[in-house]
């Protein structure tokens, strides 16, 4: 099991859609650690770890967000997985 971590930058209607709420739970529905946050430009920022297939479908979802949103561009970020993420979380 290939282990894999993100980071996600989404922007378009990503506020006030439920995108954070929605992510973290297909996050959590796909067992992976890590958070989700409104930015205050607009954004919606997230980082995740977990199996490397639901880290790629969780990237997936978060091209199309949630029925309300339009996510104009979803901009990932690789980095090396290196743990310390607890549940996936919806942050402040």
């Amino acid at each position: 099991m290939t282990q894999a971590r993100v980071h996600l930058l989404a922007a378009g209607r990503v506020q006030g859609v439920f995108f954070r709420k929605s992510a973290a739970d297909e996050a959590r529905r796909l067992g992976l650690c890590g958070w989700v946050r409104n930015l205050p430009d607009g954004r919606v920022e997230a980082e995740a770890e977990g199996e490397r297939a639901a880290v790629e479908a969780l990237v997936a979802w978060c091209r199309r967000g949630p029925p309300a949103a339009r996510v104009d561009d979803l901009a990932v970020t690789w980095v090396e997985p290196c743990g310390g993420l607890g549940p996936f979380a919806i942050r402040a």
